[in-house]
């Protein structure tokens, strides 16, 4: 980490990154705008543009209900084993399917299932809401004997190992955590804790969202039991994308999904009134796919497989390590907290800063009065600006940029000008 980083140190670290041609692979309409939101929403693939119009005007235009077979069937399943190379899974434990949360839900149900006679899911305070309230569902639906227990944490920021390990016991049946907090980027030692969660006689599921396409993870190096994730953030498959299910092979036969939906059935086209559950991972699909969000997803794994997710990754801390010096030397007195860990080790792709005008900031980065330069960060309740940091095309020109138009914005008191009242999203 440089200590004190000027524009030199900048211009040599842009220079310098081996994977600086891949910007020019998105679509960038305009270098007026630093675009720090990729933890919410990738960038446009170039390639997708191109491939999407082949889609519509050659596969569903000319080739109509035939490209079912030549080209849209077996989309869910090659695309997860382009994700498993990217997850540190294996072939034919990924598929594509759904969003995170019914992939979620379809996961945890069939694992409360499996494991008969223990009741109690753990999970944590920083994880994504839409997990816990899966989560509440799960154990309503389960009945009274089932209980959710959540580790705390004492910062906001991140979760102590010990208190999550004390709330694991022989009677947990499940662990449900985000690799990667939403907030703050806290990010746990995936290993260590399927390890453990193992040891108890409990079973893992971890959403990888906020992680995949960002960091390395090795699925069966840790012999995580589970996963889901979406493909719409640092894995560019576009807005409203479906999302990835990993099931760890050994267990694939031995679960069963609560949506039992036609085209996870053996053979779905016999038209057979009973279920038949198909072998494998693609058991767990359900009804037909959106077929045009499927496909504009592939140009994005594409890229970042050429990539290699260990270059990503080192970039990814590389371009972390330099924000968090220049916060250190250029906002230290301007109000700005750290709302992330500060070991790369712990943290994922992102930086969170807390401000007491968080949101007001916010929107002076994203609609300046005063510049042509637009920012576009997000922020978090109450108090939280995140950074996005996505290594295919960030660089450390944007990072230089966005803190000295912080630090602008707060001695100037720009801010004021804004209103406080939120926007839907934010």
């Amino acid at each position: 980490m440089i200590t004190n980083p000027d524009k030199n140190d900048v211009e040599r670290l842009d220079n310098e990154d081996p994977l600086k041609a891949f910007r020019k692979r998105f679509f960038i309409d305009s270098e007026q705008t630093i675009y720090l939101d990729g933890n919410s929403l990738g960038r446009l693939p170039l390639a997708t543009k191109s491939l999407l119009s082949e889609v519509v005007e050659k596969q569903w235009g000319t080739d109509l209900i035939e490209s079912w077979n030549k080209n849209w069937y077996h989309k869910p399943a090659v695309l997860g084993d382009k994700i498993a190379t990217i997850i540190g899974a294996s072939p034919g434990e990924v598929i594509v399917s759904d969003s995170t949360s019914i992939n979620l839900y379809k996961l945890a149900f069939a694992a409360l299932k499996h494991q008969k006679g223990k009741t109690t899911v753990v999970s944590d305070e920083l994880n994504f809401p839409t997990d816990l309230y899966i989560l509440q569902g799960l154990v309503n639906e389960f009945g009274p004997e089932y209980s959710l227990d959540l580790a705390r944490s004492n910062n906001g920021i991140s979760i102590n190992t010990d208190e999550l390990k004390s709330k694991i016991t022989k009677n947990t049946a499940l662990v449900v955590l985000s690799l990667v907090a939403f907030k703050s980027a806290f990010m746990y030692n995936l290993k260590e804790i399927s390890d453990y969660v193992h040891r108890m006689g409990a079973l893992v599921l971890w959403d990888l969202s906020h992680a995949a396409g960002a960091v390395e993870i090795e699925l069966n190096e840790s012999y995580a039991d589970m996963a889901v994730g979406c493909t719409y953030k640092y894995l560019n498959g576009g807005p409203g994308s479906p999302a990835f299910l990993y099931l760890r092979s050994d267990l694939q036969e031995q679960f069963l999904s609560p949506v039992q939906g036609w085209f996870g059935d053996a053979r779905p086209f016999d038209f057979d009134l009973n279920y038949q559950p198909a072998k494998g991972i693609c058991r767990f699909l359900t009804g037909t796919p959106p077929v045009l969000n499927l496909m504009a997803i592939e140009t994005g794994l594409d890229l970042l497989i050429e990539a290699g997710i260990k270059n990503i990754h080192k970039k990814s801390i590389g371009l972390s390590g330099f924000f968090l010096s220049l916060v250190k030397s250029k906002l230290k007195a301007y109000g700005f907290q750290l709302g992330s860990p500060i070991g790369a080790s712990c943290r994922g792709s992102h930086i969170t800063l807390k401000h007491p005008e968080a949101y007001r900031i916010c929107q002076a980065l994203i609609h300046p009065k005063t510049t042509s330069l637009k920012i576009i960060p997000d922020f978090r309740d109450p108090d939280n600006i995140r950074f996005g940091f996505t290594p295919l095309y960030t660089t450390y020109s944007e990072l230089w940029e966005t803190v000295q138009r912080l630090q602008e914005i707060v001695e100037k008191k720009e801010y004021r000008q804004y209103t406080s009242q939120r926007l839907t999203v934010t």
